[in-house]
């Protein structure tokens, strides 16, 4: 996904065409049983309850929109910060040739670094970051008490419809207001289950996304301070205690999201930091944890090709599939003998970065290959690769890099891996 597509062109896409449709489907079939279930014509009170619900309606249309057509706000290609020694704090982006400013990170989906990302929400499109935060949140809360009163007047005219000859027997035919005909059932019935499936999954949403703006962190950055905690809890003689610096309490907090120009404060680049901190104490954290997980990276080699498919069932077997991780991460196609460098580590499946040729490094075409060359691959089809010692040759420095296990006994060595611990999942 390009990151310079803009515009309603955005809109062309799986996620904002079924989102919309959603929430249309929502509102038209609650307008319709409204209309026989509360006309809104018959008295004041049904006529502003039907004001009240196309103006949720409405509302949450257009922070929607706004929230797709603003956009997280993107770093500039090729950013250096203003004093050339502060790049020592920064991590550098390949694929943006620049560097992240606090706070940014790469997103693969747009292929851009973008400003205080948070995640990359399908439904619109784009990510949710420093921009459009607050539309994304005024979207939810608007869709959940929208969806919760069309709840309301779906459940109801539904109950109506169902016992209407039990009114028109029983005396009672200005209650048999809501006839039914097979389409309205349907679309009654599709309605509530919509409307019922917003209220939950977008309430579980919006109750983390309120929870990240209270307390000024974005999801990426909850997962940084985990690990910084952890990282000081595993090494004694890491004695700095971790502050992390973005928690100005939970009102200035606020103020940075829920303002009149809806997130747009400032640059996206600099940011109020409490005592203690300055800009680039976060960061230092991150390289901090990009250093140790180098440290922990292994070597691997591939012994037979991977397709790069999500679920190889006919190459790799049906254990692997079922044992795949549940992560939208790519999966990367590899050769024998290819070389990577691995960071994470399950029971089948491995993840790591490919090592690229000496003709790939050095640009000639036909040796480039498709696909990208980060992902998840299928642990049985490499072997690991260690630094022998050679103890009898004259000095105890000779080194010799050798295949861990052989083709024939890859799949015993890895069992005694898993036997001997080794298969633990990294953070």
């Amino acid at each position: 996904m390009s990151a310079e597509i803009s515009g309603f062109r955005r809109f062309l896409h799986w996620g904002p065409i079924t989102a919309l449709s959603i929430i249309k489907c929502i509102t038209l079939t609650t307008l319709y049983m409204n209309s026989m279930w509360w006309p809104p014509n018959e008295s004041f009170a049904g006529f502003a309850h039907q004001a009240l619900f196309l103006l949720l309606s409405t509302l949450a249309t257009f922070n929607y929109v706004m929230a797709t057509l603003t956009g997280p706000g993107l770093m500039p290609k090729q950013w250096h910060p203003k004093d050339p020694k502060d790049a020592q704090f920064l991590q550098y982006c390949k694929k943006c040739e620049g560097y992240k400013a606090p706070r940014s990170h790469h997103c693969r989906k747009c292929d851009r670094c973008v400003k205080k990302m948070d995640h990359h929400c399908p439904w619109i499109n784009h990510c949710v970051g420093w921009a459009n935060h607050a539309y994304f949140t005024y979207f939810l809360l608007f869709s959940i008490l929208g969806s919760l009163q069309g709840t309301v007047v779906l459940c109801c005219s539904f109950w109506r419809g169902i016992y209407r000859y039990y009114y028109l027997t029983h005396g009672l035919a200005h209650l048999a207001s809501v006839q039914f005909t097979l389409l309205s059932i349907i679309m009654c019935i599709l309605g509530m289950g919509l409307a019922i499936g917003v209220v939950i999954g977008l309430s579980m949403l919006l109750f983390i996304q309120l929870k990240t703006i209270v307390n000024n962190q974005t999801g990426i950055e909850i997962w940084i301070v985990e690990k910084a905690i952890y990282r000081r809890y595993r090494n004694a003689d890491c004695d700095d205690e971790f502050l992390y610096p973005y928690d100005l309490g939970w009102r200035a907090n606020l103020r940075l999201v829920f303002n009149d120009e809806c997130q747009k404060r400032g640059d996206g680049i600099e940011w109020p930091v409490v005592e203690g901190c300055d800009q680039y104490t976060l960061t230092r954290e991150q390289l901090a944890q990009k250093e140790e997980k180098r440290a922990r990276t292994r070597t691997f080699r591939c012994t037979r090709p991977v397709t790069g498919r999500w679920l190889p069932i006919f190459s790799q077997g049906w254990r692997v599939c079922v044992a795949a991780p549940c992560s939208d991460e790519p999966r990367i196609s590899l050769r024998p003998n290819d070389m990577i460098k691995v960071t994470r580590f399950r029971n089948h499946w491995l993840f790591g970065e490919r090592v690229l040729t000496e003709q790939e490094l050095a640009g000639v075409k036909k040796r480039q290959r498709k696909g990208p060359i980060r992902g998840w691959f299928p642990r049985r089809s490499a072997v690991e690769v260690i630094e022998a010692v050679h103890e009898g040759s004259g000095d105890g420095n000779s080194e010799t890099t050798a295949p861990l296990a052989q083709n024939g006994n890859a799949h015993s060595h890895l069992k005694q891996q898993q036997r001997n611990g080794h298969a633990k999942k990294y953070m």
